[in-house]
């Protein structure tokens, strides 16, 4: 897999966004997302701060094709907000949004991050699963999102020297 630092306004990045964000307005009103349901999900949960120096915003390819995104932003409180994770479900299963959050979190631990943190739904199973798999503990809330009721942190390790 290819993994590419992307701005938000690139195309590959526009389409996973949106694809992302369907996905996550259908689980939350158990039906497929409209149009318009999308549209004001993107202006509710915009992707401006995935951009140096705020954050960074990376999406995977296999075999050319964009199969994932994950961004990262770094409010400057010592820890790092993951968000926007996501495959496609053609690529589910496939590592795509380990080998991302790999490169993320090696990214935190090279700006000297104490933590990453996130929030979610408990709708998002697999994805609760694969956070708890990597060693993200719940933690108490520290956002007021009305579509989040999941909060984890992972404490980062120091960096080697060697």
């Amino acid at each position: 897999m290819e993994i590419l630092t992307v701005r938000p306004d690139d195309a590959e990045a526009v389409a996973l966004i949106r694809d992302y964000l369907s996905d996550v307005v259908a689980r939350w009103w158990g039906r497929p997302a409209e149009a318009h349901e999308v549209d004001r999900a993107v202006r509710e949960e915009p992707a401006d701060g995935l951009r140096e120096p705020a954050g960074i915003l990376l999406i995977g390819r296999i075999d050319g094709a964009a199969v994932g995104m994950a961004g990262l932003r770094f409010p400057g409180d010592g820890t790092a907000e993951l968000t926007k994770v996501f495959a496609r479900p053609s690529a589910r299963g496939r590592g795509v949004a380990s080998a991302l959050l790999d490169r993320l979190e090696a990214e935190a631990r090279a700006r000297g991050m104490r933590e990453v943190r996130l929030e979610t739904r408990s709708d998002l199973v697999e994805a609760c699963r694969m956070y708890e798999r990597r060693g993200y503990e719940p933690v108490a809330p520290f956002s007021d999102s009305p579509y989040c009721d999941r909060w984890y942190a992972l404490r980062m390790l120091p960096v080697p020297v060697v």
